[in-house]
């Protein structure tokens, strides 16, 4: 018994265990991630930009991430169902643009992202928009646009 009790320490004090975060610089900056900068942060001339999106796009959806490679699980809802909805939308990656990302929530004075407008006017977030979708509110609100932009 006292062998193996010896033994425990031993082996544990020899064993190394390295720890890498992803933002240690361990790897090329190329692969880094990068944010792009809106030259003008002007609060006016953001919630211009966010007022043209969302009026300019019948369906728009700001998210964490892209439709091809979401970045959080909420937004990686909102887009599966716009997806089964067989929608074509335009969407923003928050996580690219600060201002934008700080700008919505005061645009729809809502605090979380996504946030998803149909034809100009704040629907919700991930919840509302899975509420929708499970009653079959959001199958019938992007067939009117769907017949609006044919």
């Amino acid at each position: 018994m006292a062998k193996q009790a010896s033994a425990l320490p031993v082996f544990a004090s020899s064993l190394s265990v390295v720890v890498r975060n992803f933002s240690d610089g361990g790897s090329h900056d190329d692969f880094a991630p990068k944010k792009k900068e809106i030259k003008n942060t002007d609060e006016e001339e953001i919630m211009a930009m966010i007022q043209e999106h969302v009026t300019g796009n019948p369906i728009m959806l700001y998210m964490k991430g892209s439709p091809s490679a979401p970045q959080c699980g909420f937004s990686a809802k909102v887009i599966g169902m716009l997806q089964k909805e067989g929608v074509d939308f335009a969407s923003v990656n928050v996580l690219d643009y600060p201002s934008i990302r700080d700008g919505v929530k005061k645009f729809s004075q809502w605090p979380t992202i996504p946030q998803l407008y149909v034809d100009g006017e704040f629907i919700g977030g991930c919840d509302i928009v899975t509420s929708m979708h499970e009653s079959g509110e959001l199958t019938d609100l992007l067939k009117d646009m769907v017949k609006k932009t044919e």
